[in-house]
């Protein structure tokens, strides 16, 4: 009986392990097949983006999201090293080499993500954007008709437009809620109101964080001056 829990852990690592690797895989193909024009070849599609919603039919984020992690990653890395990772490890990593560029130093990021665990490198990564230790998170999922589908898409690509794409769509989720939250407390409950700015303030860019507290500066000083 002991032998056969231990088989099915094993069976279930080893599941996750190839299920990684294939999505990063996948990530490539698909690369090719956009890079390369193999899409004229699919009967009906007249494009890559008609290609993906054939292929995709729920949503073609998770295909766009997969292509990203090779195109910010093919200049510093071989095709082998990226599927090897697996798409998770890889995701991350794009973050990094995307958010710093041809500053990129991509040797001793790599060896982190091919030593640490998937979930305590996706921390390390968190760190290094926020300075920060990692809050702990919980999953939640939502079951979306196909149009809510199609809202709620948009809000997170205006969203992630907005605070850059290095954050995660969590990010992006949480300045919906707190933009939401600041709209609907504004003229009757301040504490919310304050709750809701400061979640927000975090998630802008530094260039936006500046002109805040520019203009919260200057409203206090006119502020000040009326004060008899």
């Amino acid at each position: 009986m002991l032998q056969r829990i231990d088989a099915i852990l094993a069976w279930e690592q080893e599941v996750s392990r190839q299920r990684e690797i294939k999505y990063a895989e996948l990530g490539r193909y698909l690369c090719e097949v956009r890079d390369r024009e193999h899409w004229r070849l699919e009967a009906g599609c007249d494009s890559f983006d008609a290609y993906l919603q054939k292929k995709f039919p729920d949503s073609r984020r998770k295909a766009y999201y997969l292509m990203s992690i090779h195109d910010n990653l093919r200049p510093h890395l071989k095709q082998t090293e990226i599927d090897h990772l697996g798409w998770t490890k890889a995701a991350q990593l794009a973050k990094v080499a995307r958010s710093e560029g041809k500053r990129f130093n991509c040797a001793p990021w790599l060896h982190r993500a091919q030593e640490l665990p998937r979930e305590e490198f996706k921390r390390e990564v968190e760190r290094h954007f926020t300075g920060k230790e990692p809050e702990p998170t919980e999953i939640i999922s939502f079951r979306l008709t196909e149009s809510q589908l199609e809202v709620v898409e948009r809000a997170l690509n205006t969203a992630m437009l907005m605070i850059g794409s290095e954050k995660s769509l969590s990010h992006a989720l949480e300045l919906i809620c707190a933009d939401f939250l600041a709209g609907a407390s504004a003229d009757s409950d301040s504490q919310l109101l304050y709750f809701s700015l400061k979640r927000l303030f975090p998630l802008l860019p530094p260039d936006d964080q500046q002109r805040f507290l520019a203009h919260a500066q200057e409203r206090e000083q006119m502020a000040a001056a009326q004060t008899p």
